[in-house]
């Protein structure tokens, strides 16, 4: 199987014209009768051997982890990151191997992180106020997403921005909690805002490739799934989902939520949002189903009702796209494009 990555590459290195490869998009478009950008194409794997590196870079990585953290603290994180961009350079660079590339980027970035995290370990500093906790995060923040930038500016990896994004957030949520305290013990608006930040610049990706046949359609595919938890996870806790009980009305909100949530997901064609509010739909649904008496049968009712929705908005997600996108108007013209019927 040939990803979008592989297209454009053999484009740019002459192997093949442009016009045949958009000839090849459109008879896999005509065939599957979905457009490219329905299909929302991400590359993870390029054959089984990407699993079988992953493994074993996987098992090296963790080994290095173990033995450098024995030895000193910080040498465990120092020694994943060194290797992931040695080892980058030959899997990334010169292969271009999907999941290793994953990997490795992700140990980079994790090896910083914890690299900063073991000196602060060693130095083991008593009694700190939150405040200066919460700065020596931010700046272990700041390090992860100057780190994310450099591996990008070198390799190049699509899911690079998204590590980036999450290392910002989460710089902004420890500066926000050092100047303002109280936050600490409810820092989920800071965090939903964050995801909508995230979630504006994954559209701004998006919509510099409406057709998704180059690689910021691969970047804008990993912010929206960085964006998507944070938007849903802090939404849902700041109403209390999971509190002691879900009351019918709180399960309608949730419920209505979710309908909103795949509004959104149709109009900008991606359905990270969906997945990630899943659970909390699933439980609100479960709660409901019990509390009308199907104790024994709640847990499979739910299934069915949730199953049943999402297998139908997968059939018919083309003419309920359109239907969403042409009631936005001019908006929806700016938008990734959508099938006609």
């Amino acid at each position: 199987m040939y990803s979008e990555s592989d297209l454009n590459g053999a484009v740019e290195a002459g192997a093949l014209s442009r016009d045949a490869a958009d000839a090849l998009r459109t008879h896999i478009a005509r065939q599957r009768a979905t457009p490219v950008v329905d299909e929302e194409h991400f590359r993870l794997l390029t054959g089984f051997n990407d699993i079988f590196v992953s493994v074993a870079l996987a098992l090296l990585l963790v080994s290095l982890a173990w033995i450098g953290g024995t030895i000193l603290t910080p040498l465990g994180g120092l020694g994943v990151a060194g290797a992931a961009w040695f080892l980058a350079e030959y899997f990334t660079a010169r292969r271009r191997m999907a999941l290793p590339s994953i990997l490795l980027l992700l140990a980079f970035v994790g090896g910083v992180a914890a690299t900063l995290v073991g000196v602060v370990v060693e130095l083991d500093p008593q009694n700190l106020p939150d405040r200066t906790t919460a700065m020596i995060f931010a700046g272990i923040g700041v390090v992860s997403a100057g780190a994310a930038w450099l591996h990008w500016r070198r390799f190049m990896v699509p899911i690079t921005v998204a590590a980036g994004a999450a290392a910002l957030v989460a710089t902004v949520a420890a500066l926000l909690v050092a100047a303002f305290p109280a936050l600490k013990d409810n820092v989920y608006p800071v965090t939903l805002l964050g995801g909508v930040a995230v979630f504006a610049a994954a559209m701004r990706w998006d919509l510099s490739d409406r057709d998704r046949r180059t690689r910021r359609s691969d970047v804008a595919f990993w912010l929206h799934l960085v964006a998507a938890p944070l938007i849903a996870h802090s939404l849902f806790q700041l109403l209390g989902v999971f509190g002691p009980s879900v009351t019918p009305p709180m399960a309608a909100v949730v419920i209505a939520l979710y309908v909103v949530f795949g509004v959104v997901a149709l109009a900008v064609d991606r359905r990270a949002l969906l997945v990630s509010s899943l659970a909390y739909v699933l439980y609100a649904l479960y709660a409901l189903f019990e509390k009308a008496g199907a104790v024994e049968l709640s847990a499979a009712f739910t299934a069915f009702v949730i199953g049943s929705a999402l297998l139908t908005l997968s059939v018919f997600w083309q003419p309920m796209r359109r239907t969403v996108v042409g009631l936005l108007g001019g908006i929806g013209e700016r938008l990734p494009p959508v099938a006609m019927a």
